[in-house]
């Protein structure tokens, strides 16, 4: 195993988390602060996800024609670019061009780097490799918000900080080989409705955790604030849930090597659903703390189990095409998750997130507890390759 690459491809992928942990609260802080209400900041915080699912379309064929490497660096440095602009023009309209960009970039990114460190993954230490990234991942949307608190939100340093971020990426993928083998053909985006039905319970749980993953960085903030927290308090919410998300992922990938990993992703289904229900009645009292973090763990071991049960089904152009189509579900998560839940805390409820969590949360446990939607043949929906 190439363990070097392994912790390069990792680091690249990372920096995305930490960079946009840093930046996209302070967007949603901002256009706050400029009186938008909660439906055009859930539209800011879902526009990315029209960026993902065209991003998901362009993955492979780019990257025949680049290479993997080469196009994860410039897709960084794009990302970075964008982040920038968004310090420097501070408009409305032109922050939603910018994150749909920044969408794009960082999707094919995501795609790319999650196929390669699947592929470098030994089976044996499959769930430990794939969780330690996880972790990684959730340990830098955590340092972001924490990060931004020490920075502060009246300047635009947080901005700048996720460019020196995307732009550090972006070097350490210098010299690294091994990645999947792509041809034109691969991530084109087809196929999804087929991988749905194959594998519908993780495809369910890649759409709920890309929903919960863009309402914790930009709706929880404000849901925090509107409920009487301060802006710190509301911020150290959302660390508290990622310190959850990533605390708790290695524990959760050494059980996926050591017990049956689909009873271990029903039972992640089930405590989010739990604690989703008790968020609101426990808001105001000590118990929201743990409370939080089982909420964080809970909805990233969704994920993490979704990556494992995937890589164990495939290899190179048939890795980066499940790959796309989490990234396409990834989309659809993030473009109806915020809109949704902005919506409804404007004219339903303001507690409308956790209890939109919930009931997301119920359908996965549906789905789950029916063995075909867990268990679909490998290689049901794309034959993986062993050469």
């Amino acid at each position: 195993m190439r363990w070097g690459t392994y912790f390069a491809v990792c680091a690249a992928v990372i920096s995305i988390g930490l960079a946009l942990g840093v930046s996209m609260p302070l967007v949603s802080l901002r256009l706050e602060s400029w009186g938008h209400d909660s439906f055009a900041i859930g539209v800011m915080a879902a526009t990315p996800a029209v960026g993902v699912l065209l991003g998901a379309s362009l993955a492979g064929r780019l990257a025949a024609r680049l290479g993997t490497t080469t196009l994860m660096q410039l897709c960084l440095l794009l990302g970075a670019l964008s982040v920038a602009l968004l310090a420097l023009v501070q408009d409305y309209a032109v922050w939603l061009a910018l994150r749909l960009l920044i969408g794009v970039a960082l999707t094919m990114v995501f795609i790319l780097g999650e196929s390669w460190i699947n592929q470098l993954a030994v089976e044996k230490w499959r769930g430990r490799l794939v969780a330690l990234y996880g972790t990684g991942y959730a340990l830098s949307q955590l340092c972001g918000p924490l990060l931004l608190t020490a920075l502060g939100t009246a300047t635009d340093l947080g901005f700048w900080t996720g460019v020196g971020l995307l732009v550090g990426g972006s070097l350490i993928l210098l010299g690294r080989s091994g990645a999947p083998r792509v041809d034109a053909h691969s991530a084109l985006g087809r196929g999804l409705p087929a991988f749905c039905r194959k594998l519908p319970a993780i495809a369910w749980a890649v759409m709920l955790f890309a929903a919960f993953e863009a309402m914790m960085l930009t709706l929880l903030p404000i849901y925090g604030l509107r409920q009487g927290f301060s802006q710190d308090v509301a911020l150290l919410m959302v660390s508290v849930v990622v310190v959850g998300d990533a605390v708790l992922q290695l524990p959760i990938g050494w059980l996926a090597d050591r017990m049956s990993r689909r009873s271990l992703f029903r039972g992640c289904g089930v405590i989010l659903l739990l604690t989703s229900l008790a968020l609101p009645p426990l808001l105001h009292t000590p118990l929201i703390w743990p409370l939080l973090v089982l909420f964080g763990a809970s909805a990233g071991g969704l994920f993490t189990l979704s990556l494992i049960l995937i890589g164990e089904r495939y290899r190179d152009d048939a890795l980066v095409r499940a790959n796309a189509h989490v990234a396409q579900l990834w989309g659809i998560g993030c473009l109806i998750g915020p809109l949704t839940t902005g919506a409804a805390s404007q004219w339903v409820s303001g507690h409308a997130l956790p209890l939109l969590m919930a009931l997301g949360a119920a359908g996965f446990v549906a789905l789950a507890w029916r063995r075909a939607g867990v268990d679909a043949p490998l290689g049901a929906a794309e034959p993986a390759r062993s050469d």
